[in-house]
């Protein structure tokens, strides 16, 4: 159990660095178990003060320190377990400091480190203290020289900018030497040194340049990497056309490694990627795999601008790169695979992350207050709703304005570190309007509520919207304010046509509105018939929307609808209500019945796009619906979805058969998204099917899996199989563990679909798969693939009556803090929510948090967590 409570980092307390560093010299020595680093660092004193020089490290033995090439004696400074600090410095000085580390033995897996036998790091957001002493903070940014030996075992020898000298030493070593002419900080700064593969291509800039382009892999993998490749080369072409972006140095590297604690990092001019985010082919990836490979490639590639040459001040402002580049990867996804079914896809995992977030004790605002370890801040709120909040603005301005405001920003503020506050600047400069009430997006925590309800005055052709917005008390803010909400909305007439309307004295068909007060009043003329109201198009806010609309009205928008996201969104409308009415113990057969056929007539619309028909297919998760129905009962929840299913599939199953005959493809596979969409909806059609376990479906389903070309269609049939269980299922698996037990990113697979498995035996199976000769838990794939699978995406077996699943769960993140609290912290969430779910297993949660928090030596980071999930005093705010 601790016995000192760790203190909050607040961003009013925020002071500018005492010291900077405007040059530093690295040398790494490398060996797996003692390495050496040795730092020269240029340090001037940054303002008119008398403070230590106080530098983080973590985990270092100290070797030596020389101020100005004069060796200091132990009273000259202190070291303990965090700092190294040095009373008295002149205002300009040369430190030099030498440190050994142990890279072999670094299971945290930040820092240096090694991952399948090659040196590599992860220096974001904290990591750099434990690779030498520094001011471990985003604004103080440097130039970077970085000189590597090592054994000729380790031939490539890479770091950040451009490699300058490159030779060959006595004893069997070499060494590289890098240089990066643009300041960066230091969680920016990466190593990589080892036997890799590398696939190399170029791409002419708009401004002429020619830049190499390098992606390294373990041998034999560079095949896979041509994916990754060509979406790189997209990217950099997108963001030269979307936002005026070239590249700025002569290379741009990627490296993918085994074991990685995030998905990839921007680390300048060398990206660091986990291998399941940069390899792909055919027979070992999903088409979600290259979907994922796509956005992730485009994401760090973006970071270049929007994170590398401008970053942020403090960690506060982690939305200003990460907001800001996700919703940049989305626009370039959007551009690449269809603006509708990418903003359902983005829609879909914002609910599933993001709102389940704003509903529990770890709520928090898009730029947080305070925190004990940034590394829990890597979240759905900062990323997903920070992307959202990006898109509002852009909606409320206008796409020239938001163009000229993002010029302004890069002309402003590049080569610095800057706020949020800095950044709407820039938006208020560029179309000279008042941005302070917008602002309250990055302050306030919660999701908004907004409800709607009309009338039509038939003899005056006019119709009254009425709007409401209300935001949940979260943790640290009981009170909330109105905040602008971009309302985009159109008519339908009741047979589906459009309608056009009068707004300011114009005709129009679709309008933005903004609720910027608790409550308005809309009014659109010229309105002729009572219309079916098309409201939040496109989901243009990030708020929950309730209506005074009728299912028939919901059926329309569902039919005709001419924004394809209110389409959709009709349909899981519709599907909610039906399911938690039956959850409620009150089904409704009559509309589930109505409900079948409308998803039929959909189901043959031969305009749709497939990609778009696979979306409108998948009901509602059960963790979507459990923010619905409170108190959540996930039995019951998981008993009314499946009763909706197998109606659906027994009505369509004509339908679907007809469609899973017709979609096979006999060519060459394509990872396009015309060609994904198509397998989509295939594979979406087996696995409604599945929810009637008839004989002539498990042989159509094995049929399918056995069939199958490619990873997608395989994962397909076997998802189908794992859902109606039986021999059939247990056969397919040996099979797919037997064929592919030698490639790690498709044993990842594997597991993952057991863990997922909502027969009532998967928590023993889940559990004895933790002894399963393939299972690491010390590897974060692996370990996300099982336990955080089974945790966030079985909730019928994860919260079994017994508590079972909580303390399976609770054992995990106790094991793996001891050595990786960053992965250990994430695998909280599932616990976090506790206060959601009835009593008999909110209590049973609850147990096991507090048995959690504890334990003696727990993390900072497991800590934090656990504490706010409890409703205890700590920071995150």
């Amino acid at each position: 159990m601790r016995t000192e409570t760790p203190q909050p980092i607040r961003l009013d307390d925020y002071r500018p660095p005492a010291f900077l560093i405007e040059e530093v010299s690295l040398a790494f020595d490398l060996h797996p178990n003692a390495t050496r680093v040795k730092a020269r660092l240029s340090v001037r004193r940054n303002g008119d003060h008398a403070e230590p020089l106080k530098l983080n490290g973590e985990r270092l033995k100290l070797v030596s320190v020389t101020l100005d090439g004069r060796p200091l004696s132990e009273g000259e400074f202190s070291v303990d377990a965090e700092f190294l600090t040095i009373a008295t410095t002149p205002d300009v000085f040369t430190l030099e400091t030498e440190v050994q580390i142990d890279p072999e033995n670094n299971k945290a897996l930040e820092g240096l480190y090694m991952s399948g036998g090659r040196f590599c790091t992860q220096c974001e957001a904290e990591g750099f203290r434990k690779i030498t002493y520094w001011p471990d903070r985003p604004d103080v940014l440097s130039r970077f020289t970085v000189r590597i030996e090592a054994d000729a075992a380790y031939p490539h020898l890479l770091s950040n900018g451009n490699l300058t000298e490159k030779g060959e030493l006595p004893g069997g070593r070499h060494y590289a030497v890098w240089n990066d002419p643009f300041p960066k900080p230091c969680y920016l700064f990466a190593l990589v040194a080892g036997e890799l593969d590398v696939l190399e291509d170029k791409l002419t800039t708009m401004s002429g340049r020619s830049v190499e382009l390098r992606i390294f892999v373990d041998p034999g993998m560079a095949p896979r990497a041509a994916y990754a490749m060509d979406a790189l080369k997209r990217a950099m072409k997108w963001d030269e056309e979307t936002f005026g972006r070239e590249y700025d140095l002569d290379l741009f590297m990627i490296v993918a490694v085994r074991d990685f604690n995030f998905g990839a990092m921007e680390n300048k001019g060398l990206n660091i990627f986990n291998s399941s985010l940069l390899l792909a082919d055919p027979d070992t990836a999903t088409d979600m795999d290259y979907e994922r490979i796509e956005s992730v490639v485009a994401h760090e590639y973006f970071h270049n601008w929007t994170g590398d040459r401008i970053t942020c001040r403090d960690w506060f402002q982690l939305c200003l790169k990460e907001g800001l580049t996700v919703f940049r990867d989305q626009s370039f996804s959007a551009d690449m695979r269809g603006h509708a079914v990418q903003r359902i896809k983005d829609v879909k995992a914002l609910r599933a992350r993001q709102f389940a977030e704003d509903q529990g004790p770890l709520a928090h605002p898009v730029r947080p207050s305070s925190y004990l370890k940034i590394d829990n801040f890597y979240t759905a709120t900062i990323y997903e709703k920070g992307a959202e909040v990006i898109r509002m603005l852009k909606t409320l301005i206008g796409p020239e304005a938001f163009r000229a405001g993002m010029d302004l920003y890069f002309e402003r503020w590049d080569g610095h570190a800057t706020t949020v506050e800095a950044f709407i600047r820039c938006f208020a400069d560029a179309t000279g309007r008042d941005m302070s009430d917008f602002f309250g997006w990055y302050e306030q925590a919660g999701t908004p509520r907004l409800s709607l309800a009309s009338r039509y005055d038939a003899s005056r052709r006019a119709l009254e919207i009425e709007v409401s917005q209300e935001t949940p008390a979260t943790p640290g803010q009981p009170s909330k304010r109105a905040l602008p909400v971009p309302i985009r909305l159109g008519l339908l007439d009741q047979d589906g046509r459009t309608m056009a309307f009068e707004m300011d004295g114009k005709a129009v068909d679709e309008t933005v509105v903004v609720l910027d007060a608790g409550k308005a009043t809309i009014e659109l003329s010229g309105v002729d018939r009572e219309p079916v109201i098309s409201a939040l198009r496109g989901f243009s806010a990030p708020v929950v929307l309730s209506t005074d609309a009728e299912p028939k009205d919901r059926y329309v928008l569902l039919a005709a609808d001419p924004d394809l996201f209110n389409r959709w969104e009709a349909g899981q409308t519709l599907a909610r209500e039906l399911i938690i009415a039956r959850a409620k113990g009150k089904p409704d057969e009559v509309g589930e019945e109505r409900f079948a056929e409308a998803m039929s007539r959909a189901l043959s619309d031969q305009s749709a796009d497939p990609a778009f028909k696979a979306l409108l297919l998948a009901l509602p998760s059960e963790p979507d619906l459990a923010l619905i129905l409170q108190p959540a009962q996930p039995a019951a929840i998981h008993e009314a979805r499946e009763a909706l299913r197998l109606r659906l599939a027994v009505h369509m199953a004509d339908e679907l058969k007809r469609l899973h005959s017709g979609l096979q493809e006999a060519g060459e596979f394509s990872p396009d998204a015309a060609s994904a969409g198509r397998r989509a909806l295939r594979n979406a059609a087996l696995e409604l099917l599945a929810a009637n376990p008839k004989a002539d479906v498990a042989e159509l389903a094995d049929g399918h899996y056995r069939g199958a070309g490619n990873m997608t269609d395989a994962m397909g049939g076997l998802t189908a199989l794992m859902l109606m269980g039986g021999p059939e299922y247990e056969a397919a698996l040996t099979d797919f563990y037997d064929r592919w037990k030698h490639e790690p990113l498709v044993i990842d697979k594997w597991f993952a679909l057991q863990a997922r498995d909502p027969d009532e035996t998967a928590l023993g199976r889940v559990m004895g798969l933790t002894a399963h000769p393939a299972f690491d838990p010390k590897n974060p794939n692996r370990l996300r693939a099982l336990v955080a699978t089974f945790a966030n995406f079985n909730p019928v077996r994860f919260h079994d009556p017994s508590g079972a699943g909580y303390r399976f769960l609770a054992d995990q993140i106790l094991a793996v803090d001891s050595f990786n609290p960053m992965i250990a912290a994430r695998l909280v969430d599932p616990l976090g929510g506790w206060r959601r779910y009835a009593p008999e297993l909110g209590q049973l949660m609850k147990a096991e948090l507090q048995r959690i928090v504890r334990t003696e030596g727990l993390s900072k980071n497991v800590y934090e967590l656990v504490s706010r999930a409890l409703g205890e005093e700590t920071a995150g705010a």
